[in-house]
C-alpha cells in the first residue's frame, strides 16, 4: 500500500512554526502587560496610602514642611502614574495586536489541516477503490481457472 503524502506538508510545517513563534510573542506581550499593570496598581495603591496618611496627619496637625513634602511626593507619584498609564495602554494594544496575529496564524494552520484531512480521506477512498478492483480481478482469474479445469 502506498503512503499518503500531503502536497502542502512543507507549507503546513512553516505555518505551524509561525504559529508557535506568534504564540510565544503573545505570551511575552501578556507577561509585559501584566508587569506594567501591576506596577500601575502598586503606584496607585501607594498614592492612595500616602493621601490617607497625609489626611490623618492633617487632622492631628502637620507642619508646613511636611505638607510640602507629602504634596511633592504625591505630585511625583502622579507623574509616574501618568507615564505608567501610557505604558499600560501601549502594552495592552500590543497584546491585543499579538492576539489577533495568533488568531490569524491559528486559522491558517487549521485551513491546511482541513485540506490535509480531506486529501487523506480522498486518498483512502481511492486506495479502497483500487483494492476492490484488484480483488475483483483476482476473483475473476480464480473463477476462470476453475472453469478451465
Amino acid at each position: 500500500m502506498v503512503a499518503y503524502q500531503f502536497k502542502f506538508a512543507k507549507i503546513l510545517t512553516i505555518r505551524e512554526q509561525e504559529k508557535s513563534e506568534t504564540e510565544l510573542a503573545y505570551k511575552e506581550s501578556v507577561s509585559a502587560f501584566e508587569k506594567v499593570a501591576t506596577e500601575l496598581y502598586n503606584l496607585l495603591k501607594k498614592k492612595e496610602d500616602t493621601v490617607d496618611t497625609q489626611n490623618n496627619l492633617l487632622v492631628s496637625g502637620l507642619s508646613i514642611d511636611n505638607i510640602h513634602h507629602y504634596s511633592n511626593y504625591i505630585v511625583g507619584l502622579q507623574k509616574r502614574i501618568d507615564i505608567v498609564q501610557k505604558e499600560v495602554i501601549q502594552a495592552r494594544s500590543k497584546m491585543n495586536w499579538m492576539e489577533e496575529k495568533l488568531l490569524e496564524k491559528s486559522l491558517e494552520v487549521k485551513k491546511f489541516e482541513k485540506i490535509k484531512e480531506k486529501g487523506l480521506e480522498q486518498f483512502q477512498q481511492e486506495q479502497q477503490r483500487l483494492e476492490t478492483i484488484q480483488l475483483d480481478e483476482i476473483s475473476s482469474l480464480k473463477f476462470q481457472n476453475k472453469e478451465i479445469r
